[in-house]
């Protein structure tokens, strides 16, 4: 999607065209080609996945059918992943899974035929929704304080140049109130999170019994970052966030804002953790195996230790390890360890 350059534009629309619109980039390009998610990282994050579907089934009391949602299903590589670590697991569990993708993209050829495919969520669904790094790439306008601390609207060029817009009014100016309060000084800038917001509050009501899971970059009020993080990424490198059909225009989440419109549309009380925090409390570790072993059986050594190596990239503090997962539960308990049994991770406020 490239052509003659378009705008001034509010940011928001301007991405929305660009990513989802004819020729957009998620329309045409598979994400896997351009970034790495934890998905394509190791087949440990679906292991993971799959050990917290077996938590949320059983505090759901093993229903007749689970439902396996991913929001932003890129490929279905999650979804193909969870399965198989399913199809390792005694019992019932894994013939009792109806795995769904929800994606704009079109299905693609060769992928399972027990993976349902839509743009739209199914509804009144009870299992575990997970979206991993979907809401990031859900548009949102830009506000920048401008002169005599007034925050306004950021405009864009369909080649990446901004302007300054009409002043911020409205329910996007009482979102900034509550969730990213603008200091007067010129030049520091926000993401106006409402339809991330929206897109999480319909996400958690697909659910009628179960747990819906958010993984992103994220920050909370107490830490805003003050110059916004919007950008672009392309064949794996951080570029300018240009509109132009060719790149992937993201920014981080303001995921206790979300976490307030997924309970305002019926969700319970949610929790916030780092990543690292997370897949640890499901199994995966990134020790490394006793030395001992590399002398009785160098084969499981060097498997283990391998295992070890993707483990610690998904729990790094400084990479992957640094995104954080929202769990809302809606109709049900948090899982262990977070609910039933104990609760661990910080409840949002705001």
């Amino acid at each position: 999607m490239t052509g003659p350059a378009r705008g001034p534009r509010r940011w928001r629309e301007a991405a929305e065209e660009a990513l989802y619109g004819p020729g957009g980039f998620f329309v045409r390009h598979a994400p896997a080609a351009h970034f790495r998610t934890s998905v394509h990282a190791s087949p440990l994050f679906a292991g993971a996945v799959a050990e917290l579907l077996r938590r949320v089934d059983e505090v759901l009391g093993h229903p007749g059918e689970l439902a396996l949602i991913d929001y932003g299903a890129g490929r279905g590589e999650l979804l193909t992943g969870v399965l198989a670590a399913l199809s390792g697991l005694p019992g019932s569990l894994a013939a009792r899974v109806r795995p769904h993708a929800v994606e704009r993209a079109p299905r693609p050829d060769g992928l399972d035929p027990a993976i349902s495919w839509s743009a739209d969520p199914p509804r009144g669904a009870t299992g575990l929704l997970f979206a991993n790094e979907w809401l990031d790439d859900v548009p949102v306008d830009v506000a920048e304080t401008g002169a005599g601390g007034v925050p306004r609207h950021v405009l864009v060029d369909g080649d990446g140049t901004e302007h300054p817009g009409e002043p911020v009014t409205g329910e996007d100016a009482d979102w900034l109130a509550r969730w990213w309060p603008l200091p007067p000084e010129p030049g520091l800038r926000a993401e106006i999170g409402r339809p991330r917001d929206a897109a999480w509050a319909e996400a958690v009501s697909c659910l009628e019994r179960g747990l819906a899971v958010a993984a992103d970059y994220a920050h909370t009020r107490a830490a805003r970052p003050p110059l916004g993080t919007l950008t672009g990424y392309r064949d794996g490198r951080e570029v300018p966030p240009v509109p132009d059909g060719r790149c992937d225009l993201t920014a981080h989440v303001a995921l206790d804002a979300c976490a307030a419109a997924g309970e305002a549309a019926g969700g319970g009380p949610a929790v916030l953790l780092p990543q690292r925090e997370a897949l640890r409390a499901l199994g995966v570790s990134g020790a490394r195996p006793p030395l001992a072993l590399a002398s009785s059986d160098p084969a499981a050594y060097v498997r283990l230790l391998g295992r070890a190596g993707e483990a610690a990239e998904l729990t790094d503090p400084g990479g992957l390890g640094a995104f954080t997962w929202l769990l809302q539960p809606r109709g049900a308990p948090l899982p262990p360890p977070w609910g039933v049994h104990g609760e661990t991770g910080d409840r949002p406020s705001g």
